[in-house]
């Protein structure tokens, strides 16, 4: 084991992402060191580069796994975890989705990929000031928290990014699978509270014809 690895799990940090200035508090000294230090825990494989400036200790040292939504909001805190990734979370969709997609308010949309970790996608949205994290909940994921969006706040995600068409309820639950159980318990809060979030019109209707299909 490297002395790297050795400091993080006595750090009790073992089960937790690493951020650049956790790893220059435990490793100290000059730029050099804490990059030959890094350096020589990545090529033993002991830790994994999640993006630039953050990293992870492979699982053969961790005690409890490490959750990939967990990750994402560690890879761009103030983002959270929607569209297909969410909707399979809670099981509206029965799919095993393989990318965590994620929404940002700021900056530009963005992808990271690991071998070891998996696809990360960051997408930008812009919405009414004040309403980005309107239906997105906290949720505990092992030991730790991430940001998850509700359902029906993911599903308007995805409708816009992918510019979904309202084209009727069969669209949802045939086209995308989604469980019609799930989807007639949305509530009229529920779909009162996404209209104060999307300026779109594409966002608005599909919200509108929503309700009058389920008779809310």
């Amino acid at each position: 084991m490297v002395p790297l690895t050795e400091k993080i799990i006595h750090a009790g940090l073992a089960d937790r992402p690493l951020s650049a200035s956790q790893v220059e508090r435990l490793v100290g000294g000059s730029d050099a060191r804490r990059y030959g230090q890094v350096n020589r825990a990545l090529k033993a494989g002991e830790l994994i580069k999640a993006r630039r400036g953050l990293y992870v200790l492979n699982p053969l040292y961790r005690r409890h796994s490490l959750h990939p939504f967990v990750l994402a909001q560690q890879m761009l805190p103030g983002s959270y975890v929607s569209a297909e990734s969410a909707l399979g979370f809670h099981g509206w969709i029965p799919e095993s989705v393989h990318t965590v997609l994620s929404m940002t308010h700021g900056g530009k949309s963005v992808t990271y990929e690991s071998a070891q970790l998996g696809r990360f996608e960051f997408r930008r949205m812009t919405v009414r000031t004040g309403y980005f994290l309107q239906s997105v909940a906290r949720h505990e994921l092992g030991h730790q928290v991430a940001l998850i969006a509700e359902p029906l706040r993911a599903l308007l995600d995805l409708v816009y990014l992918r510019k979904f068409e309202w084209q009727g309820l069969e669209f949802l639950t045939r086209g995308m699978r989604i469980d019609e159980q799930q989807l007639r318990s949305v509530t009229r809060l529920d779909i009162s509270r996404l209209m104060d979030v999307y300026k779109g019109r594409r966002e608005q209707a599909f919200l509108a014809e929503l309700q009058r299909e389920l008779r809310l």
